[in-house]
């Protein structure tokens, strides 16, 4: 697929390109994002910031395995980043991170939202997942506030640095937002 771009009310979703390489580069060697985001190398040099922006990001896009945006402020300042991956049939799992200076402004939230609308519609997705370590209280609140159902703990679901780690699951389908989905679901009996 080639790369979309998404607008919100305060936010530009597009593919990174190149071109902002010193913006990942800076935001992404936050010990923070360093810490929750167990596939960013670390210690995060220029040369993952180049093959992230030059390669694997254009690289998901073409394969449709992972959808990739950079989530940017009107003024074109690199707010944080999203990625909509393939799990399964009618499945993606969702993951992000913000520039340490815009934490708590709600554009994750924003930005999460925004790329669910576009799965749902767009990529006749059913179920948009989420994950992250157990203790990434930033993550899950994004994702809450985001509607997700946190449904649990995996164990040793994830891996960071080498260590597997215990992870929350969360999940989100297109009648939460209000919209339909492509097959039909029967949730079970309560």
């Amino acid at each position: 697929m080639e790369p979309v771009a998404l607008t919100t009310e305060r936010l530009l979703l597009r593919a990174v390109t190149p071109a902002d390489t010193d913006a990942v580069y800076d935001a992404a060697r936050d010990p923070v994002v360093q810490r929750w985001i167990g596939d960013i190398p670390s210690p995060y040099l220029r040369e993952h910031a180049e093959a992230f922006t030059g390669r694997i990001v254009p690289d998901g896009w073409a394969d449709d395995s992972a959808y990739t945006f950079g989530v940017f402020l009107s003024g074109g300042e690199l707010a944080g980043a999203l990625a909509v991956n393939r799990r399964g049939w009618g499945v993606r799992e969702v993951g992000f991170w913000a520039a340490r200076e815009h934490r708590g402004r709600g554009y994750v939230t924003e930005a999460t939202l925004a790329a669910a609308r576009w799965a749902f519609t767009e990529l006749a997705v059913d179920r948009l997942e989420w994950r992250a370590e157990v203790g990434n209280t930033a993550s899950r609140a994004v994702a809450e506030r985001a509607g997700f159902t946190i449904e649990g703990v995996q164990r040793a679901a994830t891996v960071n640095r080498g260590v597997r780690r215990d992870c929350w699951l969360g999940s989100l389908l297109p009648s939460d937002l209000g919209l339909p989905s492509t097959e039909p679901y029967v949730p079970a009996p309560a």
